[in-house]
């Protein structure tokens, strides 16, 4: 009988059915849990072919108003003064509420979609025709605690993984020697509920965010004391690799030791890497000039954009920014002197925002990259303490671009005054699950086991906004 010979590929493609096959795929998946035991952020593929690579997210911490900013109202001109009527109980957070209050500012429609736009933000009105508005959102609370947590992690009590982590555990990472998911406060403050809001939760600590600074070193203690060179600090790192090895081999399933292993070789390649990620000064003048960096108004947040910009270049999976920090004023909580608190922080914002619009086209990274502009909650039609808005769970404005989104669409609508969403309401988990689908992965099938049962970032509902996906 004659023998027969095979190639490599007829050898894998006969292995693939059958006993053989089974046995084979099963060897196939020890090596990639092996791999993702031995670093928790190596590359994963996704669910199905996605739309975005990375997510830039830019979470406007307070509450944005939507009727002064992309969902004007002019009845609340017309009818100023008057009691909010027709619409049952009104619920407010902190009180002293008055009569409806009409915008400070004029809207104009913009763009080939002829999209309104407040004049707080002229730079994004050049972009509308790339941008996908959702105008009827709404949340679970009217607090900026359990807001906040609902919109970073799904739940509106602290300990679950945040989105970004949700993504990375996903997908893991691109870069090696960055972290997958990176974080910027902004100066005046973190947000209310601290790094729960960026957390892993009960996933291994690998996956949680990772806070940069824009100045300086980009992370505290990254650098070593001179004293301590880098031959040394390598045969420390690969001494206390032996040993973790070591109690691994006994211990395989440890995710949280094999986390802290990856965290350690990590932290030893980012004292190159992470420097020069944020390193401004490799831009050119153009560029620092179109973020607004040389400008006392846009500094902070311009450099904290062109940083996102240059992180996701480099193969960072998930980037928060967070506009506003403290509380009240500092924030853009503007439960008083509404005029001078959204003007101030759309000031801020908009001309980096538009920038990076226009920057991440230059850099061929826009198709790849979602950029997520949101808050927490939005505002009140009538008025607090004469020249504010209260908070607002019912009603408020989220708007998307690049990675998959369907530029110049606004889908959802809120009633009369922008008090309640009334036409096409979307929940949080529907954003949650959007965000999830563009990024290639089904909300549904991205699970953790946790106290026996498979958590998801979307809990038990979640439906993908398809009005808005190209």
């Amino acid at each position: 009988m004659k023998q027969r010979f095979y190639s490599r590929r007829e050898l894998l493609d006969r292995l693939g059915g059958g006993v053989a096959g089974l046995a084979f795929a099963d060897l196939l998946s020890r090596d990639r849990a092996q791999a993702a035991r031995l670093d928790p952020l190596a590359p994963k593929k996704s669910h199905f072919q996605p739309k975005a690579k990375a997510v830039i997210s830019i979470f406007c911490y307070g509450g944005v108003s939507q009727m002064d900013t992309f969902d004007p109202k002019p009845i609340l001109k017309e009818r100023a003064g008057e009691a909010l009527t027709g619409k049952g109980h009104v619920v407010v957070s902190q009180g002293n509420p008055g009569g409806l209050m009409p915008s400070w500012w004029s809207f104009k429609k913009h763009g080939q979609s002829g999209m309104d736009v407040s004049e707080l933000f002229p730079h994004i009105a050049k972009h509308v025709d790339d941008i996908a508005f959702i105008r009827s959102m709404t949340t679970l609370s009217n607090d900026h605690g359990p807001a906040l947590y609902q919109m970073n992690t799904g739940f509106v009590a602290a300990g679950h993984p945040s989105m970004g982590s949700w993504t990375t555990y996903g997908l893991g990472s691109e870069n090696e020697s960055l972290p997958g998911f990176v974080v910027f406060t902004d100066p005046r403050g973190g947000p209310i509920g601290g790094a729960p809001n960026w957390g892993n939760g009960y996933m291994p600590a690998a996956f949680q965010g990772t806070p940069f600074r824009s100045a300086g070193d980009p992370i505290v203690d990254l650098t070593p004391p001179k004293e301590v060179g880098r031959d040394r600090q390598r045969k420390w790192l690969d001494y206390i690799a032996a040993m973790n090895e070591e109690h691994r081999s006994r211990n395989p399933f440890d995710t949280e030791l094999s986390a802290r292993v990856a965290s350690y070789e990590l932290a030893y390649r980012m004292q190159t890497h992470a420097t020069e990620a944020i390193d401004l000064n490799r831009e050119s003048e153009e560029i620092r000039r179109m973020y607004g960096i040389d400008e006392e108004r846009t500094q902070y947040f311009g450099r904290q954009a062109l940083m996102a910009t240059r992180l996701v270049e480099r193969g960072v999976r998930f980037v928060q920014l967070f506009s506003g920090g403290g509380n009240f004023q500092e924030s853009w909580d503007a439960h008083w002197d509404i005029k001078w608190n959204h003007e101030t922080h759309c000031g801020e914002t908009d001309k980096p925002m538009a920038a990076m619009i226009q920057d991440l086209k230059r850099r061929g990274l826009f198709d790849s990259t979602l950029i997520l502009w949101h808050g927490e909650f939005g505002r009140m039609p009538i008025s607090q303490r004469m020249d504010g808005r209260d908070h607002n769970p019912h009603a408020f404005t989220v708007w998307m671009a690049g990675g998959g989104v369907k530029g110049g669409t606004a889908i959802g609508a809120t009633d009369e005054y922008g008090y309640k969403a009334v036409e096409s309401v979307k929940t949080v988990p529907d954003l949650h699950a959007t965000v999830l689908h563009l990024l290639g992965l089904d909300h549904e099938r991205l699970t953790y086991p946790h106290l026996g049962r498979n958590m998801r970032l979307t809990d038990v509902s979640g439906n993908v906004i398809k009005e808005i996906v190209a």
